[in-house]
């Protein structure tokens, strides 16, 4: 199928199903919807499920096979450190120009909240960079894998990738194993992907149906924002900053992005992404195995650009709704949470909703109804941010290998 085609009919799923969904809603007719949502939520779940099957043994498996392809391993230290470098510096970024914003427009002044039920989360810590690094070394492999803890599973990958590499010639079995290896597993995800205009289809008619109109439309100006300067980054900064450092134009990001795009704001995970943004890069952006291997697992795990905008704004205007404005003392311990919290987040769906809930507690608001109200509206918003995320794990990866080709370190070969 050509991927032209296919994104289009991904966008067709996207939109048919958000507009038959909310078409359900607005009939009223109790049990159709009901076993619409209970159909679309099915077929929707078991296609990601399909997707994130595969997550785990592609991650190890393509990390693995990226640094066995690496000339040596001095090319591994300078490729990491690039691209470590960064997520840092997409994430410090973002918070950075939120910030700005939501200084100049002040969400959340003279906002009169809903009615809220009461909805209580567990009284937790912002994650401390200790605990953050000690949990990175799994002390059983096993249930790293079973768990899915991408920190974990990146850490054991890189290390047998090393020992591998550092074996030498010895070790050219093992490595063109796991080489094979990834290339089923990058062929198994073009045929999950044949699937995908269903599944997009079945998420969205079961979000379309299940929308509560009337909670958004009494924070529309909250969404817009957020919205707005998510679409921002996603389809102005990442082209823009890609078309400057690249041999790729800005429009020619955004048009082989759109399908990992269209993809990640049905199921508004990262994690789930990651096979389609490893189709991205290696089929039509043309970067090397070595360096998408490596890069695109790190960046579901810690780049987390549209996290750091979700929570940045959403911390300004719960503050300024509930009358207790941030001050400028308060913004460098505001920036170190945010960011804490963004490389904390995990790549799933609800993922940074779960993070504005810690801060909303550390700030001393009324933790029930501010997080009801997170919740209330988060599902809309995660799509967006999980699409800045992964665009922007596509477009750090893409300069870095582009960075790397000059200097002629990065096997560019692509099978």
């Amino acid at each position: 199928m050509p991927s032209n085609s296919l994104s289009k009919k991904i966008f067709l799923g996207l939109f048919s199903g958000l507009l038959i969904g909310a078409a359900l809603q607005w009939l009223g007719i109790a049990p159709l919807t009901a076993s619409a949502v209970q159909l679309a939520g099915m077929a929707g779940g078991m296609f990601v499920n399909l997707i994130m099957m595969l997550v785990v043994p592609l991650v190890f498996v393509s990390i693995v096979s990226g640094i066995s392809q690496l000339p040596d391993l001095q090319s591994f230290g300078r490729l990491g450190g690039k691209t470590f470098g960064l997520y840092i510096v997409n994430t410090l970024v973002a918070i950075a120009v939120a910030l700005v914003v939501a200084l100049l427009l002040k969400p959340g002044t003279g906002v009169v909240l809903p009615e809220m039920g009461s909805l209580a989360i567990a009284t937790t810590e912002l994650p401390s960079v200790s605990a953050l690094i000690m949990e990175i070394i799994p002390r059983n492999p096993v249930q790293a894998f079973a768990s899915g803890n991408m920190l974990q599973i990146i850490f054991m990958a890189l290390m047998l990738g090393f020992v591998l590499k550092s074996l030498g010639q010895e070790m050219d079995g093992v490595a063109n194993a796991f080489k094979k290896a990834n290339k089923i597993m990058m062929t198994a995800i073009t045929l999950v992907m044949s699937l995908a205009p269903y599944g997009v289809f079945a998420l969205m008619l079961k979000l379309g149906a299940t929308l509560e109109a009337g909670t958004f439309l009494s924070v529309a100006g909250y969404i817009g924002l957020v919205v707005s300067l998510l679409l921002i980054w996603l389809l102005v900064v990442y082209p823009t900053v890609v078309g400057l450092t690249t041999d790729i134009s800005a429009a020619e990001f955004r048009r082989k992005t759109r399908e990992q795009m269209m993809f990640s704001l049905s199921c508004a995970s990262s994690n789930a992404s990651i096979p389609v943004t490893m189709r991205t890069l290696t089929q039509k952006l043309g970067v090397s195995q070595a360096t998408a291997g490596f890069g695109v697992p790190l960046g579901a795990t810690m780049n987390m650009g549209g996290v750091s905008i979700y929570i940045t704004i959403a911390a300004f205007f719960l503050a300024n709704a509930f009358g207790v404005p941030i001050t400028l003392e308060q913004l460098p311990a505001l920036v170190a949470a945010v960011f804490l919290l963004s490389v904390g987040a995990g790549g799933v769906p609800g993922g940074g909703a779960v993070m504005i809930g810690v801060l909303i507690h550390q700030m001393g608001l009324p933790v029930e109804t501010a997080f009801a109200l997170i919740i209330a509206v988060d599902r809309i918003i995660d799509m967006f941010v999980t699409s800045a995320n992964v665009v922007g794990d596509a477009a750090v990866v893409t300069m870095v290998d582009r960075s790397e080709a000059k200097s002629g370190a990065v096997v560019a070969a692509v099978e």
